[in-house]
C-alpha cells in the first residue's frame, strides 16, 4: 500500500543522511515526487537479484537488510530504523539490489523514485554531494560494523547494542528490545546461544535482560565495558 507523504514524513526523511545535506529547494522537489510505503511484519520490500528503482528512509518501524548463503545461514547485513536511508548508491546505478529487506515490524518507508534523482543531478549538480555524503557514511558504519565483529567480544558488542537504545544522560534504564533476540543475535554476528551467554555475563553489571525488555542499573558500568579495549580491562570491569 503507497500513499502521499505526510509533514512528518517529509521532516523525518529530511533527517536522514541523503536529505541532510541538500539544499531545502531540492529536498522538496524530490519529497514531492516521493511516496509512502506501507509494510505489516515480514514482509518483503525487495529481495537480492531484484533491480533498484527507487531509494528509501525508515519513517516508522525497523527493516532487516539480509543475504542468504549458499548454505541457507541468513547473514545480516544492517538493520534500519526511523530516519535512515539505504539503496542510494545501487539505485541510482540502476543496479540489481545485493542484499534482501523486509519488514521485522509494522513500517512505513518513503520511497523516492531513483529516476527523479537521477534528473534532479543533471540539472541540479551539486545535489550529488548529498550521495557522497550518505555514501561516506554508509561506508563508515560498515568499518564500524567490521571492527565491532573483529575487535569486540560477544559482551561488548551486546552492551553497545542496549548503549544505543539508552536515552541520552541517564545514569539508570529500562529499554524495550526493538526486535526478536534471533535478529539481535544475527546483527550483531552471533549465534543465539553466544547472545544468551552475553546476556548472563551482563547480570553482574546489573542487567536484566527479559523477553521484550532490558533493565540497566548502571549505564556507565556499561559504557565501561564497551570501552574496555582488552580482555583484561574487561574482566575488572565484569
Amino acid at each position: 500500500m503507497s500513499r502521499k507523504l505526510s509533514a512528518a514524513h517529509r521532516r523525518i526523511a529530511c533527517q536522514s543522511r541523503l536529505f541532510a545535506s541538500l539544499p531545502a529547494e531540492l529536498s522538496g522537489l524530490l519529497l514531492d515526487a516521493a511516496h509512502v510505503v506501507r509494510l505489516d511484519r515480514g514482509q518483503i520490500l525487495f529481495q537480492h537479484g531484484d533491480n533498484a528503482t527507487a531509494i528509501h528512509v525508515v519513517a516508522d518501524g525497523w527493516m532487516k537488510l539480509y543475504r542468504i548463503a549458499p548454505s541457507g545461514t541468513e547473514a545480516v547485513v544492517g538493520v534500519m530504523t526511523r530516519g535512515q536511508s539505504f539503496g542510494e548508491p545501487i539505485a541510482l546505478r540502476r543496479a540489481a539490489y545485493p542484499v534482501s529487506a523486509e519488514a521485522v515490524t509494522g513500517c512505513e518507508l518513503v520511497a523516492v523514485p531513483a529516476h527523479v534523482f537521477l534528473d534532479l543531478l543533471k540539472t541540479h549538480p551539486e545535489a550529488a554531494i548529498s550521495i557522497l555524503s550518505a555514501t561516506f557514511m554508509h561506508l563508515q558504519g560498515l568499518v564500524e560494523q567490521i571492527e565491532q565483529l573483529k575487535a569486540r567480544s560477544g559482551a561488548q558488542r551486546v552492551a553497545e547494542f542496549l548503549l544505543e537504545l539508552c536515552p541520552p544522560g541517564a545514569d539508570s534504564a529500562t529499554v524495550v528490545l526493538p526486535y526478536d533476540k534471533a535478529l539481535i543475535a544475527g546483527r550483531l554476528g552471533m549465534k543465539p546461544e553466544t547472545l544468551s551467554r552475553a546476556f548472563a555475563r551482563l547480570r553482574g553489571l546489573g542487567v536484566r535482560v527479559n523477553q521484550s525488555s532490558a533493565a540497566i542499573a548502571s549505564v556507565s558500568r556499561l559504557e565501561d565495558l564497551a570501552q574496555a579495549e582488552a580482555f583484561g580491562a574487561i574482566g575488572r570491569v565484569i
